[in-house]
Parts: structure tokens; C-alpha cells; sequence
């Protein structure tokens, strides 16, 4: 069923809006599994919406680089291999450290008290899982993500922000949120925020790229294990 004639642009827009997030979060925290094929009419149907708003939200989802379309396959959310998971934490490594830097130098005495408060928050919310799950809610409660805003650099913001942001939570829900790595991963943070206060920018800088280093070699840990096992169940 195609889009009303009597639904105005606007409204289109604002219902595509509300599609594109229910479906982006579905989708980050693994309820919408990588790989699995996306049937617009049966997401029409699921959402109560008409083909048009969810055409364009499957195109922001697309842009979002979540969900990928292929020939006589339709449209899946992206799967990554091992090799392109572990480029995008090279990649947050090097542009983070020099976000947190940044944010060093620029972030007012006020958002610094804001981001130690959200630290607070997180480890009464850890302590509660027994220091085995360190999950954050995206955008402004999202630690990393405030540490990238707080960089002021434009440019810099696009790329972690937007293009990146979303497709690195999706595997951040996957493997760091729920690990033993909690309790190292909160006071990493810390020592981040300390360096930031500090006005240290060099070593703020170091603390966030060794923080995602060592996520990224517990991701190396999980992939090693994941294969492992998949060996002895195909064996």
C-alpha cells in the first residue's frame, strides 16, 4: 500500500523519523540480528505505516551504512566480517583519542561536571548488574559519544557521530556490554574524564586509546572464542 494522497510531506517525514528509530534501535541492540532480511511489507504491517515513510527510512538505515541492499536478496542488516569490525576500532582508536583531546581543551567546566555525574550514574547502574553488564543509552548517555560533542570539532562529530556511531554501538551491545570488562571499562572512563579536567589533553588522548584498544582486544578474545566453538559444534 503506497503512501495516502491526503499524508503531507511533512508528516511523511515525521513518521519516517519515528520508523527509522524504532527500527535503528531494534536493530543496534541485536533484536533485528545482523544479516536478517528486512520485508517492508511486514514492517508496514508491524508499524501500522504505509510504503512511503518506510521506504524512507530503509534509505536512511542504508545511509546509516545498517542496512545494506543486494541483488535478488533485498534488503538485510550488515553483517561484518572480523576483519572490518576490528577496522572500525582501529579507526575509533586514532579519531577518539584525538576527540578526547580535544575535548580536553575545549569542554566547558560544566559539561566536564555533567560527564563525572554520568560516570556516577553508571557505576550505581553496574554495581545493580553485579559489575557484569556496562550498558549505555545512545547519544547524550552514551559516555563516548558526549566525549566526541565535547570535541567541537564538526567534521570530527560527523564522522564518529553519524557515520560510524551507530554501526560500532550495534557491536558494542553485542560484545562489551555485557563481559567482565565492566568494572576495567568504568574506571578507564574515569581516568579519561580525570585527564580531561586536568585540561591534559596529551594524556587524555592515551587513556582513550589504550580504553579502545583493550575493547578491541577483548572483541579479538570474543571473535577467537565465537570461532573456537563454532569449529567443535561443525566437528
Amino acid at each position: 500500500m503506497e503512501a495516502h494522497a491526503d499524508v503531507q510531506p511533512d508528516e511523511t517525514s515525521t513518521i519516517a523519523d519515528r520508523v527509522f528509530g524504532k527500527l535503528r534501535q531494534a536493530i543496534v541492540e541485536g533484536n533485528i540480528p545482523p544479516g536478517s532480511k528486512i520485508s517492508e511489507p511486514e514492517m508496514a504491517a508491524r508499524y501500522g505505516i504505509s510504503r512511503g515513510p518506510l521506504r524512507e527510512a530503509m534509505r536512511r538505515l542504508e545511509s546509516a551504512n545498517l542496512v545494506e541492499r543486494r541483488p535478488n536478496l533485498g534488503a538485510r542488516v550488515i553483517t561484518l566480517s572480523s576483519e572490518q569490525l576490528l577496522e572500525i576500532y582501529v579507526i575509533r582508536e586514532a579519531l577518539e583519542g584525538l576527540a578526547a583531546r580535544l575535548a580536553a581543551e575545549r569542554m566547558s567546566a560544566a559539561a566536564i561536571a555533567d560527564l563525572k555525574a554520568l560516570l556516577e550514574q553508571h557505576r550505581a547502574e553496574i554495581a545493580r548488574e553485579y559489575w557484569q553488564a556496562y550498558f549505555q543509552k545512545e547519544g547524550d548517555m552514551d559516555f563516548h559519544y558526549r566525549i566526541v560533542q565535547g570535541s567541537g570539532n564538526q567534521r570530527l562529530i560527523g564522522i564518529l557521530c553519524d557515520d560510524l556511531y551507530h554501526l560500532a554501538r550495534m557491536y558494542r551491545c553485542k560484545f562489551g556490554m555485557v563481559s567482565n570488562r565492566a568494572r576495567d571499562a568504568l574506571k578507564e572512563h574515569e581516568l579519561i574524564v580525570d585527564a580531561i579536567a586536568e585540561r591534559d589533553g596529551e594524556l587524555a588522548e592515551l587513556m582513550m586509546r589504550r580504553h579502545i584498544r583493550a575493547s578491541r582486544r577483548n572483541v579479538e578474545r570474543r571473535l577467537a572464542t565465537e570461532t573456537t566453538t563454532q569449529h567443535r559444534t561443525d566437528s
